[in-house]
């Protein structure tokens, strides 16, 4: 018996029909990076191939309408330079989280990620009297969250305006709360 290497093996587990489909989309992969603008790479991937429709994971709903609008373009593009053409693109945000390299594709960052955020939850002190049972009613419950807001809301600076607490990135941000910035910026009647 000889031993043949690991390329052998895999060159002849590809060439047999059963891995024909995994070839195509392989194809496709390599031509999706060439026919797709750069800036767009980041916010797309490709998922798989069904009955000749090509299945691609978007970043958000709002990407993948922007991309269906622009669907047959990239469709002729990609079957200009694929063996088996494709029939249709289809774009759905509904499988971005089950990409594995999520995090190095994804630009933006949850609200907790963010460093001033994170910042500013580290000065806030949690009443110590709240209790880590679980509440025995939702009454119980309601009144352990209510403390737990009017603490938080407590060490909010207010808004210049309305006397209202704030977050301090609004106030970076407008100078005022965002109610008001939205009520005196944008001019709309007061309610």
């Amino acid at each position: 018996m000889s031993f043949k290497s690991l390329d052998n093996l895999l060159t002849t587990l590809q060439q047999q029909p059963q891995w024909e489909s995994y070839h195509h989309y392989r194809q496709v992969l390599g031509v999706w990076e060439t026919v797709l603008d750069p800036a767009l790479l980041s916010y797309t991937k490709p998922l798989a191939i069904r009955r000749q429709v090509l299945w691609v994971a978007t970043l958000s709903p709002v990407w993948a309408q922007n991309l269906t609008l622009k669907r047959y373009g990239l469709l002729k593009k990609l079957n200009r330079q694929l063996t088996q053409p494709l029939t249709d693109i289809r774009f759905s945000a509904a499988q971005w989280h089950q990409v594995q390299n999520l995090k190095s594709l994804q630009h933006s960052t949850p609200l907790e990620q963010n460093e001033s955020y994170a910042a500013f939850l580290t000065t806030l002190s949690f009443p110590d009297e709240i209790e880590k049972a679980p509440a025995k009613t939702p009454g119980e419950a309601f009144q352990r969250w209510a403390k737990v807001l009017q603490a938080r809301t407590e060490q909010l600076p207010p808004c210049p305006r309305c006397q209202a607490p704030v977050l301090p990135q609004e106030l970076e941000r407008w100078s005022i709360c965002g109610n008001c910035a939205t009520k005196y910026l944008f001019n709309l009647p007061k309610p």
